[in-house]
């Protein structure tokens, strides 16, 4: 008889392994959760996320999950955990989402954000239950992780990004009980070595968007050949190469943004510049303009020839910093010596 009775309770656990339901009790004095994981042998598992209501017991909210992951606290499962960016994030927080001073529910219904990253369904509190926002609910999903709220200000940020070099902060403002963004940064740096960063405002009527691309000529991999100013305009004109295989060319302004750059594709031509060493100038074109770099002893500046019509930017040989000599040293692939 012993026998079969542990041969009885072996069979119950084999059929329940890794199976948890875990009570999540600190939510708030009114409601609590309960949080089912069918294997906890994996790293994700289906399950589900119910809230409760502590007088009454009835469920109000239960949202069921591919992938649900979590971490124990003293054995516990733990509420309104919010690590942003990439920290821990409970599967419940209980938060005012639209500012109207009642409290709403994030329930994580998987990894459905940036990276396979957590993901949560937005229940606003009304005066019927809780109801669910298609609207904030976009804004945990589509983005990395859950969003940022900021109570005092009554603003809603949120991150999503594309490897390392590419960042979007978008802010949020609720009207109508519905997010509406008034602010858009994208910061980029696929396009070595240079970096751009353009901002979206909403002025009250629209979106007016601003963009900036700059240049650091500090990155590895990123020799200067030739730098000079231009007091007549208050551009500086700068040559350089990249990782000793390819010669480019940029006008850098007032702000240290870049007004222009080439080559402007990002394979290049074979050869996109022709240097002199002769007359001690290099040669290039853009469409139908034609671009001369001089550098004398005593002078050095830039020729641009517009369909015939010829522009010269003297520079200021007192701020020139190298030499087109330079191109000398090293043979460049895009560069033709005559």
């Amino acid at each position: 008889m012993k026998y079969f009775k542990t041969l009885f309770l072996l069979l119950i656990i084999n059929l329940t392994y890794g199976q948890v339901t875990f009570n999540v009790n600190n939510i708030s004095k009114d409601y609590f959760g309960k949080i089912y994981i069918s294997d906890t042998t994996e790293v994700f598992s289906q399950g589900w996320v119910g809230i409760f209501d502590k007088k009454s017991k009835k469920q109000l909210i239960k949202v069921t999950a591919d992938e649900l992951t979590y971490n124990l606290h003293e054995g516990k499962l733990l509420a309104n955990i919010k690590q942003l960016p990439y920290g821990e994030q409970s599967q419940i927080m209980y938060e005012d989402y639209n500012f109207d001073g009642k409290k709403d529910f994030a329930i994580m219904d998987g990894q459905n954000s940036c990276y396979h990253g957590p993901s949560f369904q937005i229940y606003l509190a009304t005066t019927n239950g809780f109801k669910l926002s298609n609207e904030f609910t976009r804004l945990a999903q589509e983005y990395c992780g859950m969003f940022y709220v900021d109570s005092k200000e009554k603003k809603i940020s949120t991150m999503t990004k594309s490897g390392c070099c590419w960042h979007q902060f978008s802010e949020f403002i609720v009207e109508n009980n519905k997010p509406k963004v008034i602010k858009i940064v994208e910061e980029g740096g696929m396009d070595f070595p240079y970096s751009t960063y353009s901002e979206e405002v909403w002025n009250g009527k629209k979106m007016i968007t601003t963009i900036k691309t700059t240049i650091n000529l500090e990155e590895e991999g990123i020799k200067p050949i030739l730098r000079f100013h231009i007091d007549k305009n208050g551009k500086d004109i700068i040559l350089f190469n990249i990782n000793d295989r390819t010669l480019n060319y940029a006008v850098i302004n007032k702000d240290d943004s870049v007004e222009f750059s080439y080559p402007i594709e990002t394979i290049y031509q074979n050869p996109d510049f022709t240097f002199n060493k002769k007359e001690n100038t290099i040669v290039f074109k853009n469409k139908n303009v034609t671009y001369k770099i001089y550098n004398d002893i005593d002078k050095v500046g830039i020729q641009i020839n517009i369909d015939g019509k010829l522009y010269d930017w003297s520079g200021n040989n007192m701020t020139k910093k190298g030499t087109l000599e330079n191109l000398l040293v090293t043979k460049l692939d895009n560069v033709v010596i005559d």
